[in-house]
């Protein structure tokens, strides 16, 4: 795909949410189902079942998906996405790319060993590896827009309000 290509597949939904801003706000949702058996939860991913569980240091087989792991997993690919398309816009040629997330995780918090240990990432580090045709400062337009429209991204930088509740 190129950047006309891209353009005019992205217009019409402009042009909709321009005219009908309330268009544009959907609500995602993921399922899951509590495994009957173990400590695991069924989540349906629209192509295939996936079975989370513990982290091995937590407890885990390391059988089942981490979802720390998932959620890395899910910061790379919105990362990676948004990077092709914000390329694609700016006709910036990637030849190659590596998309990389790591974060540091404190087991202490999430066991309920020491209260003061925080539960979930304490430090997240997105980095891009690429080979392409750009100048330096492409580059950096690229990495700042990246940064700007990856959806994930974004949503760790400025967390959403979050609730719990029992359905019935």
């Amino acid at each position: 795909m190129n950047a006309d290509e891209l353009r005019a597949l992205q217009a019409p939904l402009k042009d909709r949410y321009r005219s009908a801003p309330e268009a544009a706000r959907i609500t995602l949702r993921a399922r899951g189902a509590l495994d009957d058996a173990n400590i695991a939860c069924k989540v349906e991913t629209g192509r295939a079942l996936a079975v989370a569980g513990l982290h091995p240091g937590a407890g885990g087989s390391g059988g089942e998906l981490c979802s720390g792991d998932m959620l890395l997993e899910a910061l790379v690919a919105c990362a990676g996405v948004t990077l092709k398309a914000v390329a694609t816009s700016m006709g910036v040629a990637l030849r190659a790319g590596v998309v990389e997330a790591e974060g540091d995780l404190d087991f202490r918090g999430t066991l309920g060993i020491d209260k003061q240990a925080p539960v979930g990432f304490a430090d997240i580090r997105l980095s891009f590896k690429l080979e392409a045709d750009a100048t330096a400062e492409q580059l950096e337009t690229l990495m700042k827009l990246t940064e700007r429209y990856c959806v994930i991204y974004q949503t760790l930088k400025r967390p959403p309000s979050l609730s719990t509740g029992l359905a019935s």
